[in-house]
């Protein structure tokens, strides 16, 4: 068995990102730029007033001092002519600053009457100015490559003038499901089978780390059957399998695939649950074997799968975020694989504390669904009694 550190190693030093495509900027939300993103216009491209109110000259603008308004200059519509002594433009939030000025008076400073106004406080040089290329000049670099695109950066993106981005193409990834007692949600459950909950739960898993899942027909336990089950997954650029990756009579994806030229890299991992996943190559189409029990496949998603389609999305590629929290109750000690406990968390006035569910099975959903972490524990960690502080992968926000 190898460690949880050198399996995901493994798994992402074979994998490279997918290619370019183009997008328009209203489906850029969530993408990973292959391509950086400079902007193509000075930002702002003039002077402009940060407030309502009224351009002058500063060595007019002390208190007191009466000034001739000579026009005004809607955002959009810059004033044509030249601003002289003792004469003021009315500006707005947005306006270009006009020649001869070079200060903004708020208008809650002013006093208007008719087409004069009374400066009630003093103005100095230089203020409510955004100077042109305050925010960036044309040519900066806005968003490196490889960065996901969050609704901050699609605005910046825009205000740099592109209505086109280059993003890597979401990775594809093909999902399938093998066993003779599954069937699908919905269908008539005979004594002995099961509801296939892995396809479904990996789809969402897929989808919301960006890449694009494709369900195939869930395969029997038959050697020609996985193999026509794989093949419909040439296209992708990874295959998961769920099910038939142990050592049971019916476990036949290594059997099965190994005669369409699978080239295994490891299976069996030291880790609870989880031990049974392998990984390889069908020719250039990289496999992922997950175990078929539930809590298992998710499990393993999280630490394997969730690194690899950052990988292959041009995200750096790394394990997830671990932070501390106390245990509520004990734990014994860990024999020699890496353990992943189902707990909640819950947060009191000195931190984050972590409580297990007693129970552990793998093949129960329900704690799954209702754990918002699961606790780390290395391989032969000792007795924890309540209050050790253990690391944790949170699964929710609290």
């Amino acid at each position: 068995m190898i460690s949880v550190t050198e399996a995901r190693a493994k798994i992402l030093a074979a994998l490279t990102p997918t290619g370019p495509e183009t997008v328009s900027l209203a489906q850029g939300f969530g993408r990973v730029l292959a391509a950086p993103v400079s902007a193509r216009l000075t930002q702002p491209p003039a002077d402009v007033s940060a407030m309502d109110g009224f351009a002058l000259r500063a060595a007019d603008a002390h208190q007191g001092a009466v000034l001739r308004i000579i026009g005004e200059a809607p955002a959009g519509h810059p004033f044509p002519g030249t601003i002289g002594p003792g004469e003021t433009v009315r500006l707005f939030t947005g306006s270009v600053i006009p020649a001869g000025a070079d200060s903004v008076l708020i208008q809650e400073d002013a006093t208007a009457e008719g087409d004069t106004i009374t400066v009630n406080e003093a103005c100095p040089p230089g203020k409510n100015i955004r100077r042109a290329g305050q925010d960036f000049a044309a040519g900066d670099t806005l968003i490196p490559s490889g960065a996901r695109l969050t609704a901050r950066a699609i605005g910046l993106a825009a205000a740099g003038n592109h209505p086109w981005l280059t993003v890597h193409r979401r990775p594809r990834i093909a999902i399938l499901a093998t066993g003779d007692e599954i069937l699908l949600p919905g269908e008539a459950i005979p004594p002995g089978s099961i509801v296939s909950s892995n396809a479904h739960a990996l789809a969402a898993f897929i989808t919301e780390h960006g890449g694009e899942p494709t369900i195939l027909p869930i395969a029997a336990d038959t050697l020609p059957a996985i193999a026509a089950g794989a093949a419909a997954a040439q296209n992708a650029d990874l295959l998961i399998t769920t099910g038939g990756a142990s050592v049971g009579a019916y476990d036949l994806i290594q059997e099965s695939l190994g005669q369409t030229g699978l080239a295994l890299d490891f299976w069996k991992i030291a880790m609870r649950p989880g031990k049974p996943l392998m990984f390889g190559a069908i020719g250039t189409l990289p496999l992922l074997g997950l175990p078929g029990d539930p809590v298992s496949a998710y499990v393993c998603a999280l630490l394997f799968l969730g690194p690899a389609i950052a990988r292959l999305s041009g995200l750096p590629a790394t394990a997830p975020a671990t932070e501390p929290a106390r245990l509520t109750t004990a734990l014994k000690p860990n024999d020699q694989r890496e353990d992943y406990i189902r707990a909640t968390l819950t947060r009191d006035p000195t931190g984050l504390a972590v409580t297990p569910f007693p129970i552990q099975d793998s093949g129960m959903l329900k704690t799954l669904a209702n754990a918002t972490a699961l606790i780390q524990r290395p391989p032969h960690d000792p007795d924890l009694p309540a209050g050790t502080q253990v690391q944790i992968i949170r699964l929710a926000d609290i």
